[in-house]
């Protein structure tokens, strides 16, 4: 008890001379300076690098994306792009890189601002930002939320407030330009240096030609070209040339193909057979094709389940001849996996990643093999964009 009655009695001696002790030393010290880790990365990028988009879906306002090299597997830097992140977007010429992104005053709220973030590609530095309306879509990411006209000069943004527009920006004096209406038809996909088609709720597409300044000098609604009641396309295609293969929920292949008519759909072919049909094999994921253009093969996820599966994973890629729809080769996957790519030089690299998972798995592109991993990467990896 005696001593119980000292300590208490000091405390209040020593805390005031700990206190004034620890403010002493304060004044003695000088502030670390903070550690700024700079990278210069070649400005001909690998074309076994691979950008992973993390939409960071337990986390939505910090989005990132990582740049991995698949020969070496390992992580070369990553760019962090605010909240309910969909995709960084190469320049054709390597120049720059684009990310369109959106911030919250106070984090999760406040007031909202949208703009598009440009790159340094050796540096991965901010170099300058284009402000836009704050109406970007916010939805799981899709390639076709945003891309690039095939020659670079427009960047073209999807919106969706519900109200449905296509936010354009002129790369090239780094200013928004306008928006273009797109009422009942949804996403972005270029089919030329000015022209770009829509899904529209109707089965149809809305078809977009440009002006040089960037406004729409022509849009072309069309009659359906799809049957959106029996065989409902998905909203997830790889372009080959001036040809869109489409899946359908059935696992049905549409090419969109356009010319000088406008989008048509050329003459519909199958992933699987009847049999494996009635065994339930169908597509699934997010990104759930990729394609190889010089080979022309094409890369599906394929996994075992009823119609509403369609956006499951899948545990196996199943690999066809474009051209003649005949299937070439099944691919084992060591894990499941949500979105595929692959790299586009002769000997290309096959990635894959499954959202529930922060690891990427790649694979040789022809032969199949199971090459490596590459871990402890994104929260929520989704998008995979190939330099």
């Amino acid at each position: 008890m005696r001593l119980t009655s000292a300590v208490r009695r000091l405390a209040p001696a020593l805390g005031c001379g700990c206190w004034m002790a620890s403010a002493a030393l304060a004044a003695d010290l000088q502030p670390d300076p903070l550690p700024v880790q700079s990278i210069t990365l070649p400005a001909k990028p690998s074309p076994h690098w691979v950008w992973i988009g993390d939409m960071a879906f337990m986390h939505l306002p910090d989005g990132r994306a990582y740049l991995v090299d698949g020969d070496k597997g390992t992580m070369l830097g990553l760019l962090s792009t605010g909240y309910n992140y969909v995709s960084v977007l190469p320049a054709p010429d390597g120049s720059v890189i684009y990310s369109p992104e959106t911030y919250f005053s106070r984090g999760t709220r406040g007031t909202r601002t949208d703009l598009v973030t440009l790159y340094d590609p050796t540096t991965l530095a901010p170099i300058d930002e284009i402000s836009i309306p704050a109406k970007r879509s916010s939805a799981i990411p899709m390639q076709s939320q945003a891309s690039l006209t095939d020659d670079g000069r427009f960047l073209l943004i999807y919106n969706f407030t519900p109200a449905q527009s296509t936010t354009v920006v002129d790369t090239k004096t780094r200013k928004f330009v306008g928006e273009v209406d797109t009422a009942g038809c949804a996403l972005i996909f270029p089919t030329g240096p000015r022209d770009f088609f829509s899904l529209c709720a109707d089965g149809g597409v809305l078809s977009v030609t440009l002006d040089d300044t960037g406004n729409a000098a022509k849009l072309v609604h069309s009659k359906p070209v799809f049957d959106r009641e029996q065989d409902p396309i998905t909203e997830k295609p790889v372009r080959l040339g001036d040809t869109w293969y489409f899946t359908s929920y059935e696992s049905n292949i549409y090419p969109f193909k356009t010319g000088a008519k406008g989008t048509t759909v050329g003459k519909r072919w199958s992933l699987v057979t009847d049999a494996e049909r009635a065994a339930g094999w169908r597509t699934g994921g997010l990104q759930q094709l990729a394609i190889h253009r010089a080979t022309k093969r094409l890369y599906a996820i394929m996994h075992q389940g009823p119609l509403p599966t369609h956006k499951d994973p899948g545990n196996e890629v199943w690999v066809y001849d474009v051209t003649s729809g005949k299937r070439l080769q099944k691919i084992t996957l060591k894990n499941i996996a949500s979105s595929i790519q692959v790299s586009q030089d002769d000997q290309p690299l096959l990635y894959a990643v499954f959202m529930g998972s922060a690891a990427l798995d790649i694979y040789d592109g022809l032969k199949g093999e199971y090459l490596r991993s590459v871990g402890d990467l994104a929260s929520t990896p989704m998008v995979l964009v190939t330099p």
